[in-house]
């Protein structure tokens, strides 16, 4: 009789659980795709859909890594505080970027061009980048980008869509 009852329970408690995730699937697939979705940096009329770096893990590791990024696509790197003086460097880059500094809703600099470091370079010879006035927000775009799209400084940077 046991070898017949215990199967029996154990498919039930199976059954039971695999319920118990399917019955609101809802629940976990809006939890995922609020998290993914892609978010929209506007500057003028221009629509750039961008990654979000808003940890120190992410803000570290940036586009490192990356082979490429899509066209009217970037990274936009969210500080826990307003008014920084971050620095950036291009340490594992494989592509280069536009840097636009951003501050109270525009653009106050732009970095152009900057190139992929020669392999190996070591850390301590990696180029560092900085804005020369307090920032909230620094968006990183393919190289050429601001160039293409006549951004220039003083231009008006839309983060509502946020």
């Amino acid at each position: 009789m046991k070898q017949i009852i215990l199967p029996l329970i154990g498919t039930m408690i199976f059954l039971i659980l695999v319920g118990f995730f399917v019955t609101n699937p809802e629940k976990y697939i809006k939890n995922q795709t609020s998290e993914n979705k892609q978010k929209i940096v506007k500057i003028n009329d221009l629509e750039i859909s961008v990654d979000i770096s808003d940890t120190p893990e992410k803000r570290s590791k940036g586009l490192s890594g990356r082979e490429s990024l899509n066209e009217k696509k970037g990274m936009l790197f969210i500080f826990d505080e307003k008014d920084q003086t971050p620095i950036f460097w291009m340490k594992d880059m494989l592509i280069p970027i536009d840097i636009i500094w951003i501050n109270n809703g525009e653009i106050v600099q732009i970095d152009k061009a900057i190139q992929v470091p020669e392999k190996d370079t070591p850390d301590t010879k990696l180029t560092q980048y900085s804005p020369e006035v307090s920032v909230d927000y620094v968006l990183e775009v393919n190289s050429d980008f601001s160039d293409k799209y006549e951004l220039k400084a003083g231009d008006n940077v839309d983060l509502s869509q946020i």
